[in-house]
């Protein structure tokens, strides 16, 4: 008897078996763990597939502005289309450098301040842009253990009621709540890890961006600074 007991509890505890046995509430939780998890993984590949085309794009911009093209026909080159990152930056300096000769700046300092404010909103935007989603992926790592721990206590207090009820602790009884209750865990977990790890090295490839955007709007500022200089210096002197 207690061998075909055995048998019986271990046929009830597959996988869909589990979750079709389980009640509303361990169901419910299992299913927003499981599309947390569905969520997680669109995710990642949204940001591996744009974060590759990102470093490719710098890779690729770095390699045309550093070529010794001239800055007026990059500019010319770029500024009709919808650029981002490095480009992006790049485009905000010339369209505010061109506005103010064409306006007649007659300020140094005035000027470089425009520029590099307008090389700081661009870099602040293109950010956001890079970690945009990623707060999800912080939020199903850091909650999605504690939702399933939240079914595991659901589990398991459905496993005493069901003892009490029957006034048996045979394990034909008490396997399927706890099993019921060990899956809303395991499946906590799988949402949680995936999303932890592709968080933090997300945040990682955006900060590297980031870091070079900001190298390279020194660098250009740099550049640009001396140009306003070579340009300025003779109105200056002529009046």
């Amino acid at each position: 008897m207690e061998h075909a007991d055995l048998a019986a509890a271990a046929n009830s505890v597959s996988l869909i078996s589990l979750f079709m046995q389980a009640g509303l509430i361990v169901k419910l939780v299992m299913i927003g763990l499981m599309g947390a998890s569905v969520w997680t993984w669109a995710i990642v590949i949204d940001k591996y597939m744009n974060f590759k085309k990102a470093k490719r794009q710098f890779d690729q911009f770095e390699q045309v502005f550093w070529s010794g093209q001239s800055l007026e026909e990059l500019y010319r080159t770029l500024s009709d289309r919808q650029n981002t990152g490095l480009a992006a930056i790049f485009v905000s300096a010339m369209r505010e450098w061109k506005k103010s000769f064409e306006r007649g700046a007659r300020s140094p300092i005035g000027l470089q301040m425009r520029i590099d404010r307008a090389m700081d909103v661009t870099m602040a935007r293109e950010s956001e842009h890079y970690e945009a989603r990623l707060g999800s992926l912080a939020t199903i790592g850091s909650a999605g253990p504690f939702i399933g721990l939240f079914g595991t206590v659901v589990g398991i207090m459905t496993s005493f009621q069901a003892i009490a009820g029957s006034k048996s602790t045979n394990l034909a009884v008490v396997a399927p709540g706890i099993a019921e209750a060990l899956l809303a865990t395991a499946i906590g977990l799988i949402a949680a890890i995936p999303a932890v790890m592709a968080y933090n090295k997300f945040m990682a490839d955006a900060g590297k961006l980031s870091s070079r955007m900001e190298g390279f709007a020194d660098e250009f500022s740099a550049i640009l600074s001396r140009q306003i200089d070579e340009k300025l210096q003779p109105r200056q002197a002529a009046q």
